[in-house]
């Protein structure tokens, strides 16, 4: 039986960087979910009879969720449902299902690095045929729907047992419980040579990856322990837990420091790794060293070849627009495009598609290639291995080499969280207002070279986003960049990206918030950062 249900809309349902995100209580009001679900599928059409690919990070309220969506999804005329067991799916799993398997889309339910639990975070998000996150063409079609619904449709079907692997009928579609973990372990063995790998540890090679108690738990004991034969126990906080043991899943220096602090200790193992809540970053710290995410993107690219699936070489580089410049010397060393988008792994789609690019990354910890099409953070940590297996060299000496070669583009983000929000915008309007009187003016010593609001062409369809981040240039290469994230659910992130290109290896050794002190000056002084947000530092400094 399919019951229509009369509804009222909410005002507050736009899609941010990646979905729909809110505190859970919000979630949890009277067919608040069920309108935006309802939405998605307005949104869309063609599906009838054809796949949906469901499933989440593990987060408080997931498995509710799962069950309306799976209810709605029978009423809205899909044939079928596809769900990770237990409700779980890492988000580049997730992609990988919608693909293999010819599915019209998806829905994953998480808030990404977001903290989980009954008072915390919780997310929906639309995944596209391609198994990319939805383009803004339909996030925004989903927002005005939201804006106008009156009423939905849900299939009395009763509750699905989604922890046993199977197949049942519910409301005249099919439901299959399938194993989260086999078909994404099994493409990871397509891509690396798992033998190589083998033999790396077996030589005792050691490393410890922590899941923060998040979705990548089962992947990663699947596959480092039991597929690579790491040794038991390098995989730690491996259970997925709905409020992630109560920490908070960002795979940073301040969220990861007790895997920072051991990989700084005297008997730390040879590479260390952290995943985020619903899988698709990436932590990396090798011996003593730690590699952001810039760095990281940049030596992947470089070192592709060493994998089975990119012995043929790069077609070529994207990464985000704050994300440093390190990847650019790279592709221009290897003859390949490089392609600076904005924010959102979306934009990334579609040069992936269009064969443009092989490689993507954004500074924020999330690496991929062309596989899927979300970022993902197991598969940059096997890429990473199959460096180390290959060079048979530490970190630090392939970061250091690196340096020695390309140059060192010192690199921060300082994080401004849940700060007021109508400070944060009044800081970047005025920003934007004074942006034509920037260029030629000194600050903090600094002369500024050009000042905008970056806008982006889109290569493939032509589509065009602005205003996604004010970028300060200065003479020599350095830059300032300010963005307001919209991956937060209260107040507003003011994130203030740091870079400084440094091509003497002399001066390769700096601490980096030393090496950017002049700049990180400037920012303050350019915007009013303290002025507009009232905060005397960052919240977080990456």
């Amino acid at each position: 039986m399919i019951r229509t249900v009369s509804t009222t809309p909410f005002d507050d349902q736009k899609p941010g960087t990646s979905g729909l995100r809110k505190k859970v209580p919000v979630f949890q009001q009277p067919n608040y979910a069920e309108n935006f679900i309802q939405s998605i599928f307005d949104a869309l059409s063609g599906f009838g009879g054809r796949l949906l690919v469901v499933g989440g990070d593990g987060r408080y309220y997931n498995r509710e969720v799962i069950g309306k969506v799976i209810a709605m999804a029978a009423a809205n005329g899909f044939g079928k449902v596809m769900v990770g067991q237990g409700g779980i799916l890492s988000t580049p799993a997730a992609s990988h299902l919608i693909r293999k398997y010819k599915a019209f889309g998806g829905i994953i339910l998480s808030a990404s690095h977001n903290p989980g639990g009954p008072r915390q975070d919780f997310g929906i998000k639309y995944k596209a045929g391609n198994g990319g996150p939805a383009p803004e063409k339909i996030t925004d079609a989903i927002y005005a729907r939201s804006k106008e619904i009156r009423e939905y449709r849900i299939a009395e079907i009763g509750e699905i047992d989604i922890d046993t692997i199977g197949t049942v009928e519910a409301g005249g579609m099919e439901v299959e419980i399938v194993d989260p973990v086999r078909d994404y372990a099994d493409l990871m063995e397509s891509l690396f040579d798992f033998e190589a790998l083998r033999k790396l540890f077996a030589s005792g090679f050691r490393m410890r990856f922590d899941a923060m108690h998040a979705v990548t738990g089962p992947y990663a004991t699947e596959i480092f322990e039991r597929r690579l034969g790491a040794a038991p126990g390098s995989c730690r906080n491996f259970r997925p837990l709905p409020d992630f043991g109560g920490h908070h899943p960002d795979p940073n220096l301040v969220h990861a420091k007790h895997l920072y602090d051991e990989m700084m200790g005297p008997d730390a193992p040879d590479f260390g790794a952290a995943s985020d809540g619903d899988g698709d970053r990436n932590l990396i710290i090798g011996k003593g060293i730690f590699v952001t995410p810039s760095d990281s993107l940049a030596v992947l690219a470089a070192n592709a070849t060493v994998a089975p699936a990119y012995t043929g070489g790069l077609a070529g580089i994207a990464r985000s627009m704050p994300t440093s410049g390190a990847a650019d010397r790279v592709a221009q060393k290897l003859g390949v495009g490089l392609y600076e988008t904005p924010t959102g792994w979306k934009f990334f789609g579609n040069l992936l598609d269009a064969g443009m690019a092989t490689i993507c990354g954004e500074e924020s910890a999330g690496t991929g290639s062309s596989h899927v099409r979300e970022k993902d953070g197991l598969w940059a940590v096997l890429l990473w291995l199959s460096i180390l297996a290959a060079r048979r060299e530490s970190v630090s000496e392939i970061v250091t080499k690196h340096w020695a070669t390309y140059g060192r583009n010192y690199y921060s983000r300082h994080d401004y969280e849940e700060v007021d929000a109508a400070g944060a915008n009044a800081l970047m309007e005025e920003l934007r207002e004074k942006l034509a009187s920037l260029p030629g003016t000194q600050v903090s010593g600094l002369t500024i070279e050009t000042a905008d609001d970056f806008a982006y062409h889109d290569p493939v369809d032509g589509s065009v986003s602005v205003q996604q981040g004010i970028r300060i240039l200065f003479e020599g290469g350095s830059r300032v960049v300010f963005r307001l994230s919209g991956t937060g659910t209260s107040g507003a992130t003011l994130r203030v990206y740091i870079e400084r290109y440094e091509p003497d290896a002399g001066r390769h050794g700096l601490d980096t918030q030393v090496a950017l002190a002049d700049l990180i000056a400037a920012a303050d002084e350019i915007a009013g950062i303290r002025r507009h947000t009232g905060r005397e530092l960052p919240s977080v400094i990456t």
